[in-house]
């Protein structure tokens, strides 16, 4: 059994400009049909607006808060908020409190850089 651990995963910054530690996925535990990962936007920060061309994507906040776009929709998210991005929907999280926000981030298939098309 093989385990993984946020506090020794490697992080890297996607596409998007978010910071990433993939828990399972391409990079870490090997998986075969999605990924896992926490993503942290710093205070005043914001990812670029984006869409994946096949992975649906599921966002889990887990601490602060934030403005997120989905499409033409936007709405104020906090922890404990969890909302699902269908392929092809182009979207964009800001960090609007006052300390990191952070979420875990599902994709199915997993993540990879080359199916995030950049909007902005």
């Amino acid at each position: 059994m093989e385990i993984s651990r946020i506090e020794t995963a490697d992080g890297f910054v996607t596409d998007d400009g978010s910071t990433i530690h993939e828990l399972a996925g391409r990079v870490s535990l090997p998986t075969a049909n999605q990924s896992l990962a926490q993503a942290t936007i710093e205070a005043g920060g914001e990812t670029t607006e984006h869409f994946h061309i096949e992975a649906e994507e599921i966002y889990y906040l887990t601490s602060g808060s934030g403005r997120l776009r989905l499409g033409q929709d936007e709405s104020d998210v906090e922890a404990g908020d969890c909302v699902v991005i269908p392929p092809g929907t182009a979207h964009k999280l800001w960090n609007t409190g006052t300390g990191p926000l952070t979420l875990l981030c599902c994709c199915a298939p997993a993540y990879r850089h080359e199916d995030t098309v950049l909007v902005e």
